[in-house]
């Protein structure tokens, strides 16, 4: 008897709390007027020292130089953003197409051989076609760097194997 009067004080002690969630908070909106500050304003400066955050989407330019760094980080965002659907390689085979999914261009065709970097970076923020744009998941630095890293790989298709460096012609022959 005495555990069902104890669960019962609880059950009305519980029934009346208030939701004590962000709802019934109070709230300010920037240009409020605030009593809590001196003066007056809602809105704060930052704290002396607070690290600011990077504008997720300001453009930035293009680079002048292709660095090495550059293209491993492009060949990185390239191989986790665009290789479900373009493949590894860039020739449109990917994983999502191997299901069913509309088969983008092969990288290697005259037409974005020949597209300027501006236009390949705008594909990849506002997207073209079926393709999605992917202005809001890969920062503009990531986005040149995928461009760069397009390029070399654009070069690698289709290169004069007799052109490259004897070491390099051995590693593609598989001799040692």
């Amino acid at each position: 008897m005495r555990r069902e009067a104890s669960v019962a004080l609880l059950c009305i002690a519980l029934a009346g709390c208030d939701r004590a969630d962000m709802v019934a908070q109070d709230k300010a909106d920037t240009w409020d007027k605030n009593a809590f500050f001196a003066d007056g304003s809602t809105m704060r400066q930052p704290v002396q020292g607070a690290v600011p955050r990077d504008a997720p989407n300001e453009s930035v330019p293009q680079p002048a130089t292709i660095t090495q760094a550059l293209i491993e980080r492009g060949h990185e965002r390239f191989d986790i953003f665009c290789s479900p659907c373009h493949g590894l390689s860039g020739d449109g085979q990917g994983m999502i197409v191997q299901r069913g999914f509309p088969k983008p261009p092969d990288f290697a065709i005259e037409r974005l051989r020949k597209a300027k970097a501006q236009h390949l970076y705008d594909v990849i923020t506002r997207g073209h076609g079926v393709m999605y744009g992917y202005g809001d998941r890969v920062p503009p630095a990531d986005r040149w760097a995928v461009v760069a890293y397009l390029r070399a790989l654009q070069q690698s298709q289709g290169a004069d194997v007799a052109a490259l460096p004897a070491e390099d012609r051995a590693k593609l022959e598989g001799k040692p």
